[in-house]
């Protein structure tokens, strides 16, 4: 006896929506992954880079061997908050990818909220600064691995998502509230 044409459909759709999440799921993690080379990349320049941080070359005109000689403070100060800051990076794409490896990759779809909220709550908070005009910048190196890394994670996100209302849905019907 073969499988009616409704439960070869249902099958089809419910394979395609397991194959967005798998997939989705894989780009949020790798923009995750991004996003602690960024930070990674950030924490080296404090302490092995020429410049300040990405795309940074100058404070107005002035360079950190510049800066440290009319007030090592300053610099020591600049340093701790690049530190701090590669830190709340790598945290943030730890996190990410962890939510979106073990997490949406299962479905779960509290796990892509939270991974939604948290690159939204870093992203709103950090970038609207850039675009200030506070100080010059390399907007490509400075900004574009970012930019990019969160392009990925979106088109992820997006791509997972179907399949991981379908399986809070399907959880929800059966009962199954850990989903």
């Amino acid at each position: 006896m073969g499988m009616n044409r409704a439960t070869a459909d249902r099958h089809e759709v419910d394979h395609e929506r397991g194959r967005r999440v798998q997939t989705g799921s894989l780009l949020m993690a790798l923009a995750g992954v991004a996003f602690i080379g960024y930070g990674v990349v950030f924490l080296a320049r404090t302490f092995f880079g020429s410049g300040f941080e990405l795309g940074v070359a100058t404070l107005n005109g002035v360079t950190p061997a510049e800066l440290n000689a009319v007030d090592p403070a300053v610099m020591h100060y600049i340093n701790h908050l690049h530190v701090a800051t590669s830190a709340f990076i790598i945290a943030t794409g730890i996190a990410i990818t962890a939510l979106a490896w073990y997490g949406v990759r299962n479905g779960l779809l509290w796990a892509w909220a939270t991974a939604i909220v948290t690159a939204v709550v870093g992203l709103a908070i950090a970038l609207p600064m850039h675009y200030a005009d506070l100080f010059a910048h390399n907007w490509l190196t400075h900004l574009g691995p970012i930019y990019l890394a969160t392009i990925v994670f979106v088109g992820g996100a997006i791509l997972a998502y179907p399949g991981v209302q379908s399986e809070s849905q399907t959880a929800e019907s059966s009962g199954n509230t850990e989903a």
